[in-house]
């Protein structure tokens, strides 16, 4: 898994609350027993037209927002069914980092175990950023800095530095890199040694 220290990327807006796992990634693409392919899928049905071209309505699709790698959205992103399929689609898409003012657990620990970033911020910090990010009419860029839990959003005329919490282990897990597989590695010495002196004779 990716470690994830310092992340510098373009900052898109998504202005919905309860955005669902079958928004983010509908279930006709669930098919696939491959962990790839599903950025193309990700937001299908807001992102296309019948047709199969892009929607010129849906935010994402604003020239601003290309190759936006940070996401500003609303509360509860990510509820609904605990596909995991969802966090490939965000990840294959590109973004590293969303922010919102809160997570669907399932959701916020499948981002966890796939290396990406998520955020939660007050209502207030979540408006102000809005508020700011529907005045630009180009990219605007900022820095996550997770070791020092610090979110730096450069607008044309000032920096919006917004510091956030995250939980410990959290926080280790990702910087380090590790999935369930690398963590259960770390023990690997105390693993071989458990295997060559435990008894493995069944009680008579």
């Amino acid at each position: 898994m990716r470690a994830f220290t310092t992340h510098h990327g373009v900052v898109a807006t998504l202005d919905k609350a309860n955005v669902d796992t079958d928004q983010i990634i509908p279930k006709q693409f669930l098919k696939s027993i491959a962990r790839t392919g599903f950025g193309v899928s990700l937001f299908f049905d807001w992102r296309y037209l019948a047709d199969g071209s892009p929607n010129p309505e849906f935010e994402l699709n604003q020239s601003r927002f290309m190759n936006a790698s940070i996401l500003v959205t609303r509360n509860n992103f990510g509820c609904g069914s605990s596909r995991e399929h969802a966090v490939w689609a965000v990840d294959q898409y590109g973004l590293r980092v969303i922010i919102a003012t809160s997570f669907a657990d399932i959701f916020r620990n499948n981002c966890m175990k796939n290396g990406l970033l998520t955020i939660e911020l007050s209502d207030a910090e979540v408006d102000a950023i809005f508020q700011k990010m529907n005045k630009q009419t180009v990219a605007v860029e900022a820095i996550v800095d997770l070791e020092k839990q610090i979110v730096r959003i450069s607008f044309p005329q000032e920096e919006m530095k917004i510091r956030f919490e995250t939980e410990p282990g959290v926080k280790d897990y990702l910087i380090k890199g590790l999935d369930s597989i690398g963590l259960t590695l770390t023990h690997e010495a105390t693993i071989a040694q458990f295997e060559l002196t435990h008894n493995t004779q069944l009680p008579q």
